[in-house]
């Protein structure tokens, strides 16, 4: 199994630099890996039509995120995270005087 490696994951807030919803921002809900497209909250919304069921008795438009190619979206830098290598040589120091 090959696993395709993106700039991305789930969880990630991203930026849409390119497209129709350039400039838009959000949480990606979903990577699909195959088709390499993601899912973000709240950007290019889509509306679904579904038929008459017993969960709809009526029918409904459900309104759903679509997905935006991997390549249009960049990431937005988080906090700056502490780097282990420094804590660890600066409590060796603090142990040694």
């Amino acid at each position: 199994m090959n696993r395709i490696k993106f700039h991305v994951k789930k969880g990630d807030n991203v930026e849409v630099v390119s497209g129709n919803f350039r400039g838009s921002s959000g949480k990606i809900l979903q990577v699909l890996p195959k088709k390499q497209r993601v899912l973000i909250e709240g950007v290019r919304i889509i509306k679904k039509h579904l038929r008459k069921s017993q969960d709809n008795p009526s029918g409904k438009i459900a309104e759903r995120e679509g997905p935006i190619h991997i390549s249009n979206v960049r990431l937005i830098e988080k906090a700056e995270k502490k780097d282990k290598k420094k804590e660890t040589k600066t409590k060796k120091e603090k142990a040694k005087s």
